[in-house]
């Protein structure tokens, strides 16, 4: 099994500068090996999902259960980390055209209440089930009283009803044990699966959250699970040798020095849901009006992402010629697979030269390495991932090193990684107005 890379060489922090505040990380890195045996009883414990072997059973069984209704269609119901792991992990596994390669089952995800969004759906699930095809509904909320997930989920089920006698078979709740919601799902017939309590939904893309839409498309869980949890192994050593803590570190510093953006150019058009994971992981765990002592400090960096080539041509210019404000994590996939080879037709070297007969990656690695050389070359610090590949375990890797970076940096940085106290705030007045109304 190939392990992803990770490369700080360019990030213009020292050796020294990492390993004098690597002694800071001891205390953080003890509590994640703690949390690492004791079940789902500490925030950190997401950390345990890829060795649940009982969880994965629980989520196999659905899955084979569904998959007997011969669905034409799943449909997540989620937003935020109920689904942007599981569109993440799809993407950038299946590719953003999954839906369009005329798969056995496609995959919707109704994310928020937009009216033509939905409107959409409805007309394609309601297609589908006048021409006798299954569809799978899969609502998604941790809390289990999301406003846009409950709402969608309701409009839905509601097509379902329509068509099908026994609609319940089709239907799959995911949610905090003995929630509202969990509730409502038995009384109403709906198989549940269950998200560990402590497991936060920003870090639930290893638990059903994740698992049972992408086992579900095609995805092979086994080896996601495989990867993240040979990542965990490597992220729960000393700060010095672990990739995850390095980072968090070397954010860390650049963030002192008045570094508050962090961006993830990830040079594959079906990585940027992962970037949009990333940037909701980052935001929500590190973004605090308070910390931990209730000081209130206004911390954060801000996520953004870029995909390369795309952004080279929109965002560049800003990047190399703008404020020193930024760290970039450069990410690219080693082995590009399938080939895609430039024709050699005579008349279009007058165009560009030297990239008749070349195949497509080539062209991107020399683009990749043309940015590196400008970052360099500007002093702009960056780090660099490097991916075996786009497999399961690869990606599952990935996500892991993330999450487990995220919770180093808010252990650095002072402020509980776990939480998002502001993001309650908007959702008890939308209650408030919508109970106005």
């Amino acid at each position: 099994m190939s392990s992803i890379s990770f490369s700080f060489k360019d990030s213009l922090i020292s050796k020294e500068e990492i390993d004098s505040e690597s002694k800071r990380m001891d205390a953080e890195i003890k509590s994640m090996n703690r949390a690492s045996s004791s079940g789902y009883e500490d925030d950190r414990s997401s950390i345990n999902l890829p060795e649940d072997k009982k969880l994965l059973s629980s989520v196999r069984g659905a899955i084979s259960k569904k998959m007997k209704l011969k669905p034409k269609c799943i449909v997540v119901v989620g937003i935020g980390g109920s689904n942007l792991g599981t569109v993440a992990v799809q993407e950038a596994v299946l590719g953003k055209l999954h839906n369009q390669m005329n798969p056995k089952i496609k995959i919707i995800y109704a994310d928020t209440v937009d009216t033509c969004l939905i409107s959409d759906i409805k007309k394609i699930i309601s297609s589908m089930l006048k021409n006798g095809e299954n569809v799978i509904i899969n609502g998604v909320s941790k809390s289990g009283a999301t406003t846009e997930t409950i709402a969608n989920f309701e409009v839905l089920v509601g097509v379902l009803k329509k068509y099908r006698n026994d609609y319940e078979e089709q239907v799959v709740v995911t949610t905090d044990r003995n929630s509202k919601y969990w509730s409502l799902a038995l009384k109403n017939g709906f198989d549940v699966l269950e998200i560990p309590k402590k497991v936060g939904g920003r870090y639930s893309v290893f638990s059903p959250v994740g698992l049972f839409p992408l086992g579900m498309v095609g995805v092979n869980i086994k080896k996601l699970l495989s990867g993240a949890a040979s990542m965990k192994k490597k992220c729960l050593v000393s700060p010095k040798y672990n990739p995850a803590a390095v980072s968090a570190i070397i954010h860390f510093l650049h963030y002192k020095k008045g570094v508050n953006i962090s961006d993830l150019f990830l040079f594959g058009n079906d990585f940027e849901s992962i970037g949009k994971w990333n940037r909701q992981l980052m935001g929500e765990s590190i973004g605090k009006e308070y910390n931990l002592r209730n000081e209130r400090v206004n911390c954060g960096m801000t996520p953004t992402v870029s995909i390369g080539s795309t952004d080279l041509h929109s965002m560049a210019q800003l990047y190399l010629g703008g404020p020193y404000d930024k760290l970039t994590t450069f990410v690219k996939v080693s082995k590009a697979s399938p080939s895609v080879k430039v024709p050699d037709f005579k008349e279009y070297s007058e165009l560009v030269e030297s990239i008749n007969g070349k195949k497509l990656s080539s062209i991107m690695d020399a683009i990749m390495e043309g940015v590196k050389y400008s970052y360099r070359k500007g002093k702009r610090p960056f780090t660099e991932i490097i991916l075996p590949d786009k497999s399961e375990n690869s990606v599952g890797q990935f996500l892991q090193f993330k999450m487990m970076e995220m919770m180093c940096l808010g252990s650095l940085l002072g402020v509980n990684p776990f939480d998002q106290p502001n993001v309650e705030d908007y959702k008890k007045e939308t209650k408030n107005i919508l109970n106005r109304r």
